[in-house]
């Protein structure tokens, strides 16, 4: 599941999710749309909320709808769900590996984009307690202007990558959503999943040359080492 250590050249950047994989909001923001539904008698199943990991807010508010028992709208879906969402995801953790991770790349002055599908004001409060991200200094956000559709359309990373002036294919991206992968492999990026077991990967998961699974972030960063070590 994992190239060879050395087998892949050093990438000239490296491009972050944010929920999930450096944040740990995925089971927060799954409790905040399950609360959302049961206000207009919802219920979620666990297939339909790994549907929603990774896509913007506004996507997953639509998809939300279609499945109640009843006619509600997307926005008073959200209206419903936003103070419990603040509230919830407000003093996430991180994922264990993630500040080191970051600090390393920083320490190499590798370019770092945050790519992630939360809009500005969702972001700031998401990572107020969490001042190293503010080493990753560029950002692609789910409400960027330029922005023409979210994840899994390879719009995100391509917009990411043309902004740092690179080709897909010198870049590195860490996720931990279907969608994500699937938006940096579209884009053709080289693309390092967040898994909780490889042993519990469904047998429907997704398979590309370009793609590795990894269960800590730890993994991907001795990767990204190794690549330097083969560019010295």
């Amino acid at each position: 599941m994992m190239p060879k250590p050395g087998s892949l050249s050093a990438p000239k950047a490296c491009l972050f999710d944010l929920d999930g994989l450096l944040l740990d909001t995925e089971p927060l923001q799954a409790e905040a749309w399950k609360a959302a539904a049961a206000c207009f008698n919802g219920s979620l199943s666990r297939q339909q909320l790994q549907q929603l990991k990774g896509r913007r807010r506004d996507d997953n508010a639509n998809l939300v709808c279609s499945w109640l028992p009843q006619s509600v709208s997307a926005e008073e879906l959200l209206k419903a769900r936003e103070p419990i969402a603040r509230r919830l995801v407000a003093e996430a953790p991180a994922v264990p590996g993630a500040e080191q991770f970051i600090q390393f790349c920083s320490s190499k002055q590798l370019p770092m984009v945050l790519v992630t599908s939360s809009k500005e004001a969702s972001l700031l409060y998401k990572i107020s307690g969490h001042p190293w991200l503010d080493l990753i200094q560029s950002r692609v956000l789910g409400d960027d202007s330029e922005l023409r559709a979210g994840k899994p359309a390879p719009d995100p990373y391509v917009l990411a990558t043309q902004r740092l002036g690179l080709s897909p294919g010198e870049c590195w991206v860490f996720e931990d959503s279907q969608a994500g992968c699937q938006s940096a492999l579209e884009a053709g990026c080289w693309v390092w999943q967040l898994v909780d077991a490889l042993s519990e990967i469904d047998a429907n998961a997704m398979q590309h040359p370009r793609l590795t699974l990894i269960t800590s972030l730890g993994e991907g960063e001795e990767q990204l080492r190794n690549s330097f070590s083969t560019n010295d």
